[in-house]
């Protein structure tokens, strides 16, 4: 039986990961009086520490998890992370319809962990 840290980790990385790509995709909406092509440089120099840490989370995790699960969970962090972000720094407001969509989602990466079903 694998370490531990060997199924965390991977969760961990990707949390981080996801809270850089976050930052690197939509931080920028609230900077609108810069030009286009700084705004893509800075996400791209942000994104670029979100690799380093999504690649090893996916290097890692794969030693526990299939790639099916592993891309599942990071959905999951994404809404969580995003969630959280769109609230704190965007202020903007989550409605039932986001909740309803986003718990729609994780069911599906739930049953991405279930043993197959059989027909």
């Amino acid at each position: 039986m694998p370490a531990i840290w060997t199924f965390v980790t991977p969760v961990l990385l990707l949390v981080a990961s996801n809270v850089f790509m976050t930052f690197a995709w939509y931080g920028h909406l609230k900077v609108e009086h810069r030009p286009l092509w700084i705004i893509v440089m800075v996400s791209w120099g942000i994104a670029f520490f979100e690799y380093w840490l999504a690649v090893p989370a996916n290097r890692i995790g794969r030693l526990v998890y299939e790639p099916a699960e592993l891309k599942a969970m990071q959905e999951v962090i994404t809404l969580a992370v995003f969630a959280v972000f769109s609230v704190t720094y965007l202020g903007e407001r989550l409605t039932l319809n986001h909740a309803i969509g986003f718990v729609l989602i994780a069911a599906g990466a739930w049953f991405v962990f279930k043993a197959p079903i059989s027909v």
